[in-house]
């Protein structure tokens, strides 16, 4: 069963940019609201990134990456 959920002291201007994006998508404001958090939620929060940083296991590379840099550089300047 859907919640309902109310934000109030919403500024005149954000009340009218979030009208006129829903518009411009051919939406309610209610659904594209909706829309936003969705997105939100369903991007992994600062911690979970952080998290599967420290966790990841170390590349290894058969030679140091500065001479990759160096040679990418070397043929935009030829």
């Amino acid at each position: 069963m859907p919640i309902m959920i109310q934000v109030r002291n919403v500024s005149e201007s954000v009340h009218r940019e979030l009208v006129r994006r829903a518009e411009q998508k051919g939406v309610s404001l209610t659904a594209y609201i909706q829309s936003i958090l969705e997105r939100e939620i369903a991007r992994p929060s600062r911690d979970e990134i952080l998290r599967r940083i420290r966790e990841a296991k170390p590349v290894e590379l058969d030679r140091p990456f500065a001479d990759d840099i160096r040679e990418g550089r070397r043929a935009t300047t030829e």
